[in-house]
């Protein structure tokens, strides 16, 4: 039998790991720029705080505001997932209270089978707000494209935003930077894998959105304006 040569150790991994610095003063550098990048990678989520301090606010003390925006979170079998459907009880909850008078439902339907705007109308529609205070956005890709297409799209100046706490201030930096005067509420939500994961992809998204509010891209798709938001607080003032 013809026996291959076994590749050696060395020659499978040619490259060694780098070793730390033997001397005393290497050592500290190599801390120092650790401990860079760490301040280079929370800058972006320092800034989110920063700038959004005094806009966070509860469904009980938000102000009044005529026009709430609901970020898609998923669904799951065509249905709301857990997580959206509590930003949508929210909303609902602004509703009756005489707090909103129509809601923007945004979010992904960039394939026939997925549909996020038309399932969140339907589960406020059985939450007791009429259809014809809520109005879908179908190309609420991401954060950013929801906050720009509802400023030049659907002519929002002023919205109360709603979304989970670990995403409710990149919401509000990234609408108030779209030209939308923001106040955000951050729904309570079970500290499960999907709260952990969420939390820490917020770090790395805090980054993008920096990058959203320098360059201010526009969105996947921006297409005509929409007169929809303006014709629902039409038909609510004339009640």
């Amino acid at each position: 039998m013809l026996r291959l040569p076994r590749p050696s150790i060395r020659r499978a991994f040619p490259r060694q790991l780098p070793r730390l610095p033997r001397t005393r003063a290497g050592q500290r550098r190599a801390v120092q720029v650790v401990m860079l990048l760490c301040v280079l990678a929370l800058l972006p989520a320092t800034w989110l705080y920063v700038v959004t301090g005094d806009r966070l606010r509860t469904t009980a003390d938000v102000p009044r505001t005529e026009v709430a925006v609901v970020f898609g979170a998923g669904l799951w079998e065509g249905e709301p997932s857990p997580y959206l459907a509590h930003r949508l009880d929210a909303a609902a909850r602004l509703y009756r209270a005489g707090r909103i008078e129509v809601v923007l439902v945004t979010g992904d339907n960039s394939r026939e089978d997925y549909d996020e705007p038309d399932a969140m109308r339907a589960y406020l529609t059985k939450h007791g707000v009429p259809d014809g205070r809520i109005v879908s956005d179908y190309a609420g890709f991401d954060t950013w494209d929801s906050c720009v297409r509802a400023r030049k799209i659907f002519g929002i100046h002023e919205a109360v935003l709603i979304s989970q706490g670990f995403h409710i201030r990149r919401a509000v930096a990234l609408c108030r930077a779209a030209g939308v005067r923001s106040y955000g509420v951050g729904v309570d939500a079970k500290h499960d894998a999907t709260w952990y994961y969420g939390g820490a992809r917020e770090v790395f998204a805090a980054g993008k959105a920096l990058l959203d509010v320098v360059f201010e891209p526009d969105p996947r798709f921006l297409g005509r304006k929409e007169p929809g938001v303006a014709r629902a607080l039409a038909a609510a003032g004339e009640r």
